[in-house]
């Protein structure tokens, strides 16, 4: 099991085994995600947006544009 030590400054040092089996490097971008509560899973963040397209299918109904600013707009303020 590999481990490391959190900073003064709250930092750590990703071992190098767990940073190779990730595929890491210097300047990626990893992301710690909430599995449930007090349990994180470390994920790498380094596939570019466009990985993403096709991964929910195709939408069912078109959307334009301004119904999409507006369905943003009522989800922001309804968050306030």
């Amino acid at each position: 099991m590999a481990t490391a030590t959190v900073t003064s400054k709250g930092q750590i040092t990703i071992p190098a085994s767990v940073r190779q089996a990730l595929r890491v490097e210097a300047g990626d971008r990893v992301e710690f995600v909430e599995i449930e509560p007090g349990r994180y899973e470390l994920v790498p963040a380094t596939q570019s947006v466009r990985a993403l397209k096709g991964m929910f299918g195709k939408a069912t109904k078109p959307v334009t544009i301004e119904e999409m600013n507006r369905a943003i707009a009522r989800r922001g303020a309804s968050s306030r």
